[in-house]
């Protein structure tokens, strides 16, 4: 199959959904890879997930970089989306194309993604300027936590359901070739997915989006960590790799491992000389 491409991307709109999922390394993305992942993003949520940090903004550039890196080196047929972290596009322009270029440059993404909606129109259109593809994000922006008040669902009120909606089409309108759309009702997700002309992907937006993503690492069930409503887990590998490393450890303990055939072996008679001494620096 071909390689998933930004162009191709939004060429999906009102296909088949689009199916998007976070990695971190390439071990992850060689499985999202294979289940069939349309867009592989490197999400800044690897600070909390894999970094252990309280929250998203403690990420920097250069740990972005080097996550992006290793999923690319796993050559997923997925596009490879790099979420810029915070006060990566926050300053002048020209750092702000700087940045995204690293994640081409460095990181061997095929994208990158910014949080924000029409007040980041003038650095998206510099970055497209740059020929770097850009995917939007809007609703509930983790990186906007502590001016949100938390982590709390967006455009509940007409008010705010009519400016996430005008954010959507001046994203559209500057030529993002997605939207992300996190923490949004149904409704308003609905709205925005049928009124403008790229495809959104929906996180906590309901059925209506173009394509759904979540963190790797919740659905898989890969730690115990407290999950939002909207998160389903498919899986619970944290426990199958507990009671796998319980059995190793048990073994390593009664010393059934490593058995015979997990170990190398000189051929009987080198075996026999070496325990007699044959041969020796000594004789």
């Amino acid at each position: 199959m071909d390689k998933v491409t930004a162009p191709s991307v939004k060429a999906a709109k009102g296909g088949d959904k689009l199916r998007m999922v976070t990695a971190y390394d390439a071990p992850s993305a060689r499985i999202a890879d294979r289940a069939g992942a349309d867009i592989i993003l490197v999400g800044d949520s690897v600070a909390n997930v894999v970094l252990g940090y309280e929250s998203t903004p403690e990420v920097t550039m250069d740990a972005m970089i080097h996550h992006t890196a290793a999923v690319t080196r796993a050559a997923p047929r997925a596009l490879v989306v790099g979420d810029m972290p915070w006060m990566s596009y926050h300053v002048t322009t020209e750092d702000s194309v700087r940045n995204a270029a690293r994640f081409i440059r460095e990181g061997g993404a095929g994208a990158v993604k910014l949080e924000g909606g029409a007040k980041r129109v003038p650095t998206i259109r510099a970055i497209l300027d740059a020929e770097i593809p850009v995917m939007g994000h809007i609703g509930l922006t983790p990186q906007s936590v502590h001016a949100m008040g938390g982590y709390k669902v967006q455009g509940r009120g007409l008010e705010s359901a009519y400016a996430l909606m005008a954010d959507a089409r001046a994203l559209a309108e500057a030529g993002v070739f997605s939207i992300v759309l996190e923490g949004v009702p149904d409704v308003v997700a609905e709205m925005i997915t049928a009124e403008i002309d790229v495809p959104t992907i929906g996180i906590g937006a309901g059925r209506g989006c173009d394509g759904q993503v979540l963190v790797f690492h919740d659905v898989l069930g890969l730690h115990d960590r407290r999950l939002a409503k909207f998160v389903r887990k498919y899986a619970e590998l944290a426990d199958v790799a507990v009671a796998a490393l319980e059995e190793f450890f048990a073994d390593v303990r009664s010393g059934a491992f490593p058995a015979d055939d997990e170990t190398y072996h000189l051929p009987a008679e080198v075996a026999e000389a070496l325990r007699a001494g044959e041969g020796s620096s000594g004789e």
